[in-house]
Formats: structure tokens, C-alpha cells, sequence
């Protein structure tokens, strides 16, 4: 079984001084590869002069997480792929463990290890923490972080468990299953991609598996930081979209319309924040989603078997009214 630790670079070459030699150290057997989304800063003759083991795949424009990613990938020719962020530092013998689990059961479709804060290496990182679920209405969470919440990694989370989607900051998925269900999403450009990708994997009868023997350091926010409105438009448009494509029926629409109050609500919320840019971000996102309505009804028509997607009926109504901010007291 051979893996391809493919990391997707755009004008990142601090990022990949800091963060690529613990990946081209800790990774025996692989083979590493850097997906440049036409970079016009110095990262490509870095790479030539710094690992000439690794890897450059080209690619001839930003086309985002997405694209950047289905265009690279199909360069590749490896069992497993794992996608990795550029801001990720990874630890010794971070492979052997995702090896096994591929190894020991085909019905495994991605996996995701323990994601730590490299900012605060006891905490958990937001982008994905002990593996990703969603709630009735589509909001995202972890084991270990609950919106802005994150919890201090006690060894609570060092287990092996199915989990709903695994963080698009850590990826590893197998050629044949990504090709399957029909690569990453290239509408969704970044951001909840690799929930839509692990929602069409389970629908397709895979497991996602996390697995806490394996563990990783995320910088996070390097491409886009929280503050930044673009990221609340793509989060806010993309979540609505995610929906509609991947659940069926007519009560599907009533979650839809709930979510749309609920947005609002965070709309509310952001200008009593003096944050005024990010609720425009969210008025763009309702008027980008109904413009990418049409073309995800047929999406969502394509789509096979849907499963039922969660066990939390609202996370929301359990973090903010409730006070319920761990993952296990929801």
C-alpha cells in the first residue's frame, strides 16, 4: 500500500520552510508532493533548491482547496492519498497507525488523526480536533471544539472511532473511493468541501474513521484567518449548499428555511459585535446560495442513498442555551 502526502501550497513558501521538514522527516515510505495553485511568490524554486525530493505538481491557476486538488490528485498514482495543509507539522510515526487501519478493512473510506493547536499544543485545533460531526441543520463540530470552544487534550479523544467527516486540514482518503464518489466539489471553491466529500462517502456505504494514535500540529487560519469576511461568506453559503445536496425530502426544505432564520440571527449577532463586514458576508452567502440553487437541486437528484446524518438535533440550541460547550455533554 503506497500514500502520497500531497500539500496544497499558494504563495505559502514561510509556511513551507516552517512546516515541510517535519512532514519529508516523519514520512517513511511516502512520497511527498507540493500542488502549487500558480504561486507568484518564490515557493517553486524553494522547493527546487531546499527538498529536491520532493515532488512539484504545477498547477495553472488558484482554483481553490477544491479544484487545486482534483487537479493535482489525478497526477498522482498512489493507493492512499492524504491531503495536508501547509501549516501542518506532523509527528514521528504519525503514518504507521492510518497504514493499519487502511490495511485492516476495505470498508474504511478516510481517515482523520488527532488534530492539536500549534498554537497552544495542548488544546485541540479548530479545524477538525478528534473528528468532525454535524448537527440536523448542517452546523459543523468536533470532539474537542464546539464553535469556539476547544477542549485540552487529557487523552480523552486517543481512541479509534467512526466519526461523520474528517478535516479537510488532515485527509487521508483512498484513490479508488475519492475517484468513486466523484472527487471534491469544485462549486464549493474552499471551506465545508470535505464535509460534502465524507457525507458522499458514507452515502456510498464507507467508513470515516478517526484515529488518536496518530497526531498532528495545526497552525490554522494561514489561508484565511477568522476575521477575515471571505471566510463567513464561504462557510455560510457553502453549509446551506451542503444541505441541499446531500439530504432528500420535503422536511429537508424546512431545514433549509430554519437555517436561513438562524443565519440571520448571526447576522444580528456580528453587527452587535461591531462586525459589520462579516454580516454583509453572510447577506452575500443567501444571495450566492440562491444564485447556486438550481444547480445543486440537480446534484442532490444525482446523489445516492442518503443516510441519516446526526445524532444532535441542534447544536446551537444545546452551546448557547443550554451551556452545554464539551463535546460529551451534548
Amino acid at each position: 500500500m503506497n500514500i502520497a502526502i500531497v500539500i496544497l501550497n499558494w504563495n505559502g513558501r514561510s509556511l513551507l520552510e516552517q512546516f515541510l521538514p517535519s512532514v519529508v522527516n516523519h514520512s517513511e515510505g511516502a512520497s511527498v508532493y507540493v500542488a502549487d495553485n500558480a504561486s507568484t511568490d518564490d515557493s517553486i524554486e524553494y522547493l527546487k533548491t531546499s527538498f529536491p525530493e520532493v515532488q512539484i505538481i504545477q498547477n495553472d491557476s488558484n482554483g481553490g482547496y477544491s479544484k487545486g486538488y482534483n487537479d493535482a490528485l489525478s497526477k498522482v498514482d498512489a493507493d492512499i492519498y492524504c491531503l495536508l495543509n501547509s501549516d501542518v507539522e506532523v509527528t514521528k510515526n504519525w503514518l504507521t497507525p492510518i497504514i493499519e487501519a487502511f490495511k485492516n478493512s476495505e470498508k474504511i473510506g478516510a481517515i482523520q488523526p488527532k488534530i492539536l493547536d500549534y498554537k497552544k499544543m495542548s488544546y485541540f485545533e479548530y479545524a477538525g480536533a478528534a473528528g468532525g460531526f454535524i448537527d440536523k441543520f448542517g452546523y459543523p463540530y468536533c470532539r474537542g471544539r464546539i464553535f469556539d470552544t476547544l477542549e485540552e487534550d487529557k487523552g480523552q479523544y486517543d481512541d479509534t472511532l467512526d466519526i461523520f467527516w474528517a478535516s479537510g486540514a488532515c485527509l487521508f482518503i483512498r484513490k479508488s473511493v475519492f475517484e468513486e464518489v466523484g472527487k471534491l466539489d469544485e462549486d464549493f471553491f474552499a471551506h465545508q468541501e470535505e464535509i460534502d466529500l465524507c457525507w458522499r462517502i458514507q452515502n456510498t456505504g464507507y467508513l470515516i474513521k478517526y484515529i488518536g494514535r496518530s497526531k498532528v500540529y495545526h497552525l490554522g487560519g494561514a489561508t484565511l484567518n477568522a476575521m477575515n469576511p471571505k471566510k463567513t461568506f464561504l462557510n455560510f453559503r457553502n453549509s446551506l449548499l451542503m444541505i441541499v445536496k446531500n439530504t432528500s425530502g420535503v422536511f429537508s426544505w424546512y431545514i433549509i428555511l430554519v437555517r436561513l432564520l438562524l443565519d440571520g440571527i448571526a447576522g444580528v449577532k456580528f453587527v452587535l459585535e461591531g462586525k459589520p463586514s462579516h454580516c454583509l458576508a453572510i447577506l452575500k452567502a443567501h444571495f450566492s446560495f440562491y444564485k447556486n440553487l438550481p444547480t445543486f437541486v440537480k446534484k442532490r437528484k444525482k446523489s445516492k442513498d442518503k443516510r441519516k446524518y446526526y445524532s444532535v438535533s441542534s447544536v446551537v440550541w444545546q452551546y448557547y442555551i443550554l451551556n452545554k460547550k464539551l463535546f460529551n455533554h451534548l
